[in-house]
């Protein structure tokens, strides 16, 4: 059989990757296409088989699936950027300094970076002259020093590792709810679909994560 799911890059790359090798492994006459995007798709209309979104973006009359576990965020900037600006101290330190942005399609706005240090909580869009739609090219741009970045930890440990990025305001970094499979409550899943979903949740709870479903009864817009 064949799968169509949309999803976010980030989510493709530590989640659906693995798990669609290792079905293709056993399942070789099972295809799958995943679109990346970060609009909120109609999967019904789009005849997608499933979607996966963080937690609080599933829309409603979805049996949605935790799949991954919650994650930190980081901000990052390279080198030969901070030679140029002084390393902030607080995100309203931000005001000062070169952001690298995500292009919300479904907005059409600019992501604001959230924050959390202990009952404060605030977002702050930083000025850039470089928008990006994707986490892959955002990265591209902090390690050229073109200005700070904000992406999943995971993205950036790595470059942080090998001296390329310096990280910036960890401690007001904040954690990201974990990603969600969803598909629609009122339609029967495909056979090739429920053995995806049987790894995903095996790969989920590899990483301590009990095994979660539940119809949405309504959206719940991500700001």
């Amino acid at each position: 059989g064949s799968l169509r799911i949309t999803s976010l890059e980030h989510a493709s790359a530590t989640l659906l990757t693995p798990a669609v090798c290792g079905l293709m492994q056993d399942y070789p006459q099972i295809s799958v296409e995943i679109s990346d995007d970060y609009a909120m798709v109609d999967i019904v209309a789009e005849r997608f088989d499933a979607g996966v979104r963080w937690g609080e973006s599933v829309a409603k009359d979805m049996i949605s699936v935790r799949i991954g576990p919650d994650f930190r965020m980081a901000v990052v900037g390279s080198p030969a950027y901070f030679e140029r600006r002084p390393k902030p101290l607080t995100p309203h330190d931000l005001v000062a300094h070169t952001g690298i942005n995500l292009r919300l399609p479904t907005s059409g706005g600019l992501w604001s970076w959230p924050f959390r240090k202990g009952k404060r909580e605030l977002k702050v869009r930083p000025e850039g002259q470089v928008v990006g739609n994707s986490v892959a090219l955002i990265l591209d741009f902090a390690l050229g020093g073109i200005g700070l970045a904000h992406l999943p930890e995971d993205v950036v440990t790595e470059s942080v590792a090998e001296g390329k990025l310096v990280r910036v305001l960890e401690d007001w970094c904040t954690t990201v709810t974990g990603y969600h499979l969803y598909y629609p409550s009122r339609r029967q899943p495909k056979p090739a679909f429920r053995l995806l979903l049987e790894r995903l949740r095996a790969q989920a709870a590899q990483t301590g994560i009990a095994h979660t479903e539940h119809v949405n009864a309504a959206r719940k817009p991500r700001p």
